[in-house]
């Protein structure tokens, strides 16, 4: 009947099922007549799209059962449990932690984490009033809020992905010498706390909500949220957030109930508030409208049974239903189809297109309604499509949205043939008062069988929409509530973000927030519970308006406030009205719509507000677009007159290993706690079988579980979760979690660990201290090129903080401190921190002086220090812990902390910026992956056999430049480096002989190869087996590369330096192929001579 974007334009004939889709994707909005657009709250997928995406799941879920999938890239990894040390001197809470203990063997995540956090909190390093005692204060403020988790909830992946993208960016901004706020809070989460204290109320006390009045009931809820509630605020101080504790806010507080209270008499007496009976999502169960962010969506193939709350037997969905009316007064009828039977008793019209021939002559006359004898008009409108179904439309606004917007267009009246608990009103006749509304659905398809106007039942595909809390069928219902008219706070909204005042990151966003807010519909605001924020309005009831049907409402700020207000509004005294607050609360989403301003004290100008607000950046999941962030933006610019924040930066969602949306109804949600401390694969199937799943999800997801966490999860530790997390591209589609990708995170935490052990054991050796920063000046070419790669990770620092692209810093963070620092850096100082007494002859390194030896020490603990700084906000446990040892000093000291240490900046280093020496480093990194690459061919692990390198009169000068780095890596005796006679070139040395023939040859590159001489050493088979499976693997990449030289367009349309780059690729495959066919004439003779 209706795509999901209700536009106009869209098919009407199969209605059923379009319309309960209907109910679930359009925003709850007014029968008046201004407001009741048919307009969708965002754009929708169409029908196909859906399905398409229940195929894609069908198919995961099928590949999973089958053990065919592949997506998984973590199936059957294997890991080992590691050792736990603890932390066991007596700390008392809050004091610093003793790190002058010896430093364990090895990385343990608990040993870390232990201690640090309570003291950081004591100090009050997370509050702005510590700004003044920073060593670099600046005069600038960086404020923002955490999005407030569900009281009720547990933290889970996406909540952690928030928390490590905020911290990062509030610690580097801390570190970076501003005054920084960051306010945790948590939702009251009106639906799913009634939810959970109902049941707690009827499995502990055999009561129902109803067996309490309002007020004990509150108590019950109060009681709690104050056992219960603030587990997930433990849960943000375990990962190690850094929000100021003192002004944590909860939307039930009493201030915030006073601003939302405020927010809603204001924006009553501006006229943007206002009741009026609408259709809206109503959950039988709950008795009470809810948003869509709780409403699912079940795609149903066809003919489905389902357990519906309240049902003994399963209910049948996905079929679609065609019977006829009867037209009145003469022969014939018109044929309609739904996939919802049991509302045609609320069918006041049928819709026909007016230009269908079939019904030409139908136009104007009437059907009789077979149960209630009414009679139903026929009426044209051009939205009915001619092509699909019967052509026919049963119209029953009072149970539809696209309806209810035609009856506005008709005048058409509303039948309500469904009452707020899901029975069927006396609308419908004795014979069907007070029948449930599915068992009413059989009933009416009996008697329209007994009246032989049943023509036909079939499969239908269809979009069901289900009650997230309650796991009911949600109903459209007619009901008088309170909206709030959006259309002007939308297009200030628009405008905002288009004069560049508000700036969505990533920017792509823009469209979708433009194209929502264009299309908006009111606001639904009213909510029958009774947790949550009482709505401030009172019906007025007057001693001359006994008779009077018109609803009579004021709102206050206190009921003192409403009756003033009455009094002057009717011209009535104060003693003669009789006020009767209304008992719905509001909407969660309109008092978390407050939460930037209203957690600072707002309405009152508190210093809070005025410090700190605007806030600087909201960071958040793209799937709070339209409920949260948008909302916040109009509220914000309507009652403060000011954006609520600068900046918005959306984060995409984080998935299961095999792409699918991390869901409860999915059984794949996993528990940060789990990554950090670990989890065995029973406990994590206990935790499925705990949750509400069918049979066969719950067998879909401990399948993937055995799949993906063969042994469970192991103990990864907060800082290794933050890190990968953050290093996930979260400005992009979404991520697919990795257990690999955990685990090289922890790996990566244990590298760090034995780096600084390390790097304690070098200094611990020392004669004199280490230099300064500033005056550690370095001399040996190794030592050039990392300073200067260090000071080229941290611009990319602050480039990537600045762009809010966390993964480039993490990368670059890795990469310094993996690949540059440990795999190169260190391997080439263990020869110069440790003197040689015996040196072979002929090569290329000398004896290093003692004033090398304590540059390269200086230069070591510079860049630890340094990189211990920059990876803080990422990993502040880990690197707090190793800091505090890397400096002794600042350990007696209990107020040094590392996460109030000045942030590295480019300026600080510029000192240390050789590009030259980065450039020329690359061939050096070459040439040793071949030459590990030779030794690894020839099984060598040992010997040191000499090296040939014949190369370029400019590549041997980069070489002899690093000829000790080149040596030591490569772990050759000697390295001999030959170039042409008679080459063009200012090599300071002469060249060597040429190698030796019988050596094993590797290609760097089109101008460079090496020779390693273990001609004694090689097992000729194996390596003519080697080299002619490695000519077998080249030749292909050569005839393609070629090919492709040959094309006609390759010179007329690929850049010069692209066709520059296949030239050289070229010759270097050419030279390695013949590089290849010399050893294997070399080697056949020498099996032939052995032979």
């Amino acid at each position: 009947m209706w795509t999901y974007g209700c536009v106009p334009s869209l098919r009407l004939a199969e209605r059923g099922a379009h319309s309960i889709r209907k109910s679930w994707q359009c925003r709850l909005f007014s029968s008046h007549a201004k407001e009741g657009s048919s307009s969708s709250p965002q754009p929708k997928p169409s029908h196909r799209i859906q399905r398409e995406k229940q195929k894609r799941r069908q198919e995961r879920e099928n590949a999973i059962l089958s053990s065919q999938d592949g997506s998984a890239e973590d199936s059957g990894i294997k890991w080992s449990q590691k050792e736990r040390i603890v932390y066991t001197a007596l700390t008392p809470p809050g004091e610093k932690k003793d790190t002058n203990l010896p430093l364990p063997s090895s990385y343990s995540p608990e040993y870390v984490e232990s201690s640090w956090y309570l003291w950081w909190e004591k100090n009050g390093f997370f509050t702005p009033e510590n700004h003044d005692r920073l060593p670099h204060p600046k005069n600038k403020v960086f404020s923002l809020c955490i999005p407030p988790p569900n009281v009720t909830g547990a933290l889970h992946l996406g909540h952690a992905l928030t928390v490590a993208i905020e911290d990062a960016l509030v610690r580097w901004k801390r570190m970076q010498g501003y005054k920084v706020l960051w306010v945790p809070g948590c939702d009251h989460a009106g639906i799913a706390t009634q939810t959970v204290v109902e049941r707690r109320l009827l499995s502990e006390q055999g009561k129902h909500r109803q067996d309490l009045s309002r007020e004990e009931f509150l108590e019950e809820v109060w009681k709690w949220k104050n056992d219960k509630g603030d587990e997930i605020y433990h849960q943000l101080r375990r990962l190690g957030a850094s929000l100021d504790w003192s002004r944590c806010c909860f939307t039930m507080d009493p201030g915030f109930s006073r601003a939302v209270t405020e927010a809603f008499v204001r924006l009553c007496d501006s006229g943007l508030i206002y009741r009026s009976e609408g259709l809206v999502n109503w959950s039988c169960t709950l008795q009470s409208a809810i948003s869509d962010i709780e409403v699912e969506a079940q795609e149903l193939p066809g003919r489905t049974m389902l357990s519906v709350p309240g049902y003994d037997k399963k209910v049948e969905f996905g079929t679609m239903v065609t019977f006829a009316y009867p037209l009145d007064g003469e022969d014939g009828e018109v044929a309609v189809s739904t996939t919802r039977p049991e509302t045609m008793l609320g069918d006041v019209a049928i819709a026909v297109h007016p230009d269908d021939p079939r019904y030409q002559n139908f136009h104007g006359k009437h059907c009789r309604h077979p149960f209630t004898d009414g009679l139903i008009p026929i009426i044209t409108d051009t939205v009915v499509d001619v092509d699909l179904g019967t052509g026919a439309v049963k119209v029953t606004p009072a149970h539809d949205h696209t309806d209810l917007v035609l009856s506005q267009r008709h005048s058409l009246p509303r039948l309500s043939v469904i009452r707020g608990d899901g029975t069927m009103s006396a609308v419908c006749g004795r014979w069907l008062e007070g029948t449930k509304r599915f068992d009413a659905r059989e009933r009416v398809l009996n008697a329209l069988a007994e009246k032989q106007l049943l023509r036909g039942k079939r499969d239908h595909a269809m979009s069901l929409p289900i009650c997230s809390r309650s796991g009911d069928i949600i109903e459209p219902l007619l009901k008088k509530q309170w909206f709030m008219r959006c259309d002007e706070m939308a297009a200030r909204a628009i405008q905002a973000v288009e004069n560049g005042k508000l700036e969505i990151i990533p920017q792509f966003y823009t469209k979708t927030w433009k194209n929502w807010l264009s299309n908006i519909s009111d606001w639904c605001i009213s909510r029958q519970l009774w947790w949550g924020h009482q709505i401030p309005a009172y019906r007025v009831s007057l001693p001359s308006s006994s008779e009077q049907k018109e609803e009579l409402w004021v709102w206050g700020r206190s009921e003192e406030e409403a009756r003033e207000r009455a009094a002057v509004k009717f011209g009535a005294t104060l003693d003669s009205i009789t006020l009767t607050q209304d008992p719905d609360v509001l909407d969660t989403w309109f008092s978390s719509g407050l939460f930037p301003f209203a957690m600072l004290g707002w309405p009152q100008q508190t210093s809070d507000l005025q410090q700190y607000y605007p806030n600087s950046i909201l960071e958040t999941g793209s799937d709070l677009i339209f409920f949260w962030v948008a909302r916040m933006v109009m509220l914000g610019m309507e009652l403060t007159g000011q954006l609520p924040f600068k900046q918005v930066l959306f984060h995409s969602l984080v998935r299961d290993g095999h792409g699918r949306k991390m869901s409860k109804s999915l059984g794949n949600v996993i528990d940060p706690m789990d990554v950090v401390t670990g989890v065995s694969l029973d406990r994590l199937e206990e935790k499925v079988r705990e949750g509400n799943l069918d049979p066969r999800e719950r067998m879909v997801a401990m399948e993937a579980q055995r799949r993906d966490f063969p042994n469970g999860i192991p103990e990864c530790g907060t800082d290794a979760l933050r890190f990968a997390l953050c290093s996930y591209k979260v400005q992009g589609e979404d991520m697919n979690l990795s257990l690999s990708h955990l685990l090289s995170c922890r790996h990566f935490c244990n590298k760090m660990w034995h780096t600084v052990k390390f790097t304690l054991a070098v200094l611990e050796d020392r004669g004199t201290e280490v230099e300064t920063l500033e005056e550690t000046v370095p001399v040996s070419s190794v030592d050039r090129w990392v300073c200067s790669r260090l000071y080229s990770a941290v611009v990319v620092c602050e480039q990537g903080f600045g762009a809010c692209e966390l993964h480039t810093v993490t990368s670059a963070l890795y990469s310094f401190w993996v690949h540059n620092l440990c795999d190169f850096y260190l391997e080439c100082i263990k020869p110069v921190l440790k003197p040689r007494h015996h040196q072979a002859p002929g090569q290329i390194c000398s004896e290093h002086t003692e004033g090398e030896r304590q540059v390269s020490r200086s230069v070591l603990y510079h860049c630890v220090s340094v990189s211990l700084a920059l990876l803080s906000p990422f990993m502040p446990y880990l690197t707090e812990e190793l800091w505090q040892r890397l400096h002794p000093s600042r350990a007696e000291d209990a107020k040094a902390s590392l996460c109030l240490q000045q942030y590295p900046r480019p300026s600080q280093l510029v000192h240390w910026h050789f590009p030259r020496e980065e450039i020329d480093f690359t061939l050096v990194q070459e040439v040793v992956r071949v030459a590990r690459s030779l030794r690894a061919r020839c099984g060598l692990t040992k010997e040191k056999p000499d090296l040939w390198v014949v190369c370029s009169p400019n590549q041997a000068c980069t070489l002899l430049h690093f000829g000790s780095a080149v040596q030591t890596l490569s772990c050759v005796s000697n390295v001999h480096i030959h170039y042409p006679q008679g080459a063009d070139g200012s090599c300071p040395l002469p060249s060597a002989p040429p190698p030796p023939e019988g050596s094993l040859v590797g290609v760097v590159d089109h101008s460079c190869q090496l020779h390693l001489h273990v001609q004694n050493r090689v097992n000729i088979d194996k390596q003519i087996l080697k080299l002619s499976q490695r000519k077998k693997k080249l030749l292909p990449k050569l005839e393609k590369s070629v090919s492709r030289t040959r094309a006609q367009s390759f010179t007329e349309k690929v850049p010069e330096h692209v066709r520059q780059d296949m030239e050289n690729k070229i010759s270097a495959l050419t030279l390695e192929l013949k590089n290849i066919e010399d050893q294997l004439v070399v080697l056949q003779k020498q099996q032939q001579q052995k032979s």
